[in-house]
This record gives structure tokens, C-alpha cells and sequence, in this order.
């Protein structure tokens, strides 16, 4: 059951890199074809609920400022097909406690021109959890390392400078499971769903 489990985790892993040799290569051909950059901008941020212990009542997140930077291709014009590459760092806090998250997320966007440099656009956004922290603790035990979500949002492009503003939601719950405090054995419960408004500042090149 382990030896099935572990290569189940490796064919995500596999089709993971493959997304992103997909994406590079879409994005050079976008080069070519409409357009190549980069961006970065600010995420708000808030992750699922955390049980302190078995029987424990949730505790919701307070959300927090994170970040992102990454590439982008961009292939057409009235229509179009944007496909990203991130890496994003986000921050939830739990009374006084902070949930810390790095991960590479990899939207495949579609997106449609609506009124001059006005264009709406959505998609999958597919997400590799790099690492986890909670309140200085390192968490290795997530259920889920690669999980897919949605995103959705208004972006205004004037020339090579493009502005969006978009909502990002995992589909379903992905639960880390760690010891709450050293020497305490009682486990603890997160869910590192994303649940964010993400602010991004992009650039042709």
C-alpha cells in the first residue's frame, strides 16, 4: 500500500513537471505569436480551518499579505490563452498563530476582450506545494502535494504594462496533519486550500 502511495505521489510529481515543460514551451511560443514576460504582484490570502486537536472547534484564518512572481505567455488577442508560472508565498494567521506556505502554481487562463484594453479571463490553476510551516513548525505530512483550484478575474492591459485582479479557490480540501507543540503528541489539522485575491503587475518583454 506505501510502494502504491509513493507512486501515486511520483506520477503527480511527473505530470506536474510535465505541465510546466508544457507551459515554457508555450510561453516561448508566445514570443513569437502575441506575447512573453514576467510579473509579480501581492496575494491576500487566507487558508481552510485549523482544529487544534481531535474534537477541537475550527478555528478560521485571518487573512494576510503574501506574494508572487513568475513568467507568463500570452497567445492571441480578442481571445486568448495565458498560461503562467508562479512561484507564490502566502501567510494565514490563527489568533496568535501564523501558517506559512511556498508553492509553484502554474493557471492556464482563458481570457476575452470586452471593452477596449478590458478583458476578462478564467481557468484551472494547478499548485505544488513546495513547503509548509505553522508557527515555526515545519509540515511534511500533506495529504495532497499537487492540487488543482480556479481562477477567475478582470485584467486591463495598456501596451506592454497589464494590470489584473483575480480570485483564486482550491476545489477541495487538502489537510496537513503535524504535532501541535513539541513534546504535546496531540495531532493538529490544517487545510492549505487557498482561498485569495491576487493583485499582479505583469510585463512584456
Amino acid at each position: 500500500m506505501r510502494n502504491l502511495k509513493n507512486g501515486f505521489s511520483a506520477n503527480k510529481k511527473i505530470f506536474f513537471l510535465a505541465l510546466f515543460f508544457v507551459t515554457i514551451s508555450a510561453a516561448t511560443f508566445a514570443q513569437s505569436a502575441s506575447g512573453f514576460g514576467i510579473k509579480a504582484g501581492l496575494n491576500y490570502n487566507a487558508n481552510g480551518d485549523y482544529f487544534e486537536s481531535i474534537g477541537s472547534n475550527a478555528k478560521h484564518p485571518d487573512r494576510n499579505v503574501g506574494y508572487h512572481f513568475g513568467l507568463f505567455g500570452k497567445i492571441g488577442n480578442q481571445i486568448y490563452f495565458k498560461p503562467e508560472l508562479i512561484y507564490t508565498r502566502t501567510k494565514s494567521d490563527y489568533d496568535s498563530d501564523t501558517f506559512n506556505m511556498q508553492k509553484l502554481d502554474a493557471p492556464m487562463l482563458v481570457g476575452i476582450k470586452v471593452l477596449g484594453p478590458v478583458s476578462v479571463f478564467a481557468g484551472p490553476a494547478f499548485q505544488y506545494i513546495l513547503d509548509t510551516e505553522f508557527d515555526g513548525i515545519s509540515i511534511n505530512d500533506v495529504e495532497n502535494d499537487f492540487t488543482v483550484g480556479f481562477n477567475f478575474g478582470i485584467g486591463l492591459n495598456l501596451k506592454k504594462i497589464g494590470v489584473d485582479l483575480r480570485y483564486e479557490r482550491g476545489f477541495s480540501k487538502n489537510e496537513a496533519t503535524f504535532v501541535g507543540s513539541i513534546g504535546s503528541g496531540v495531532p493538529s489539522r490544517i487545510d492549505t486550500r487557498p482561498d485569495q485575491l491576487i493583485l499582479g503587475l505583469s510585463l512584456i518583454l
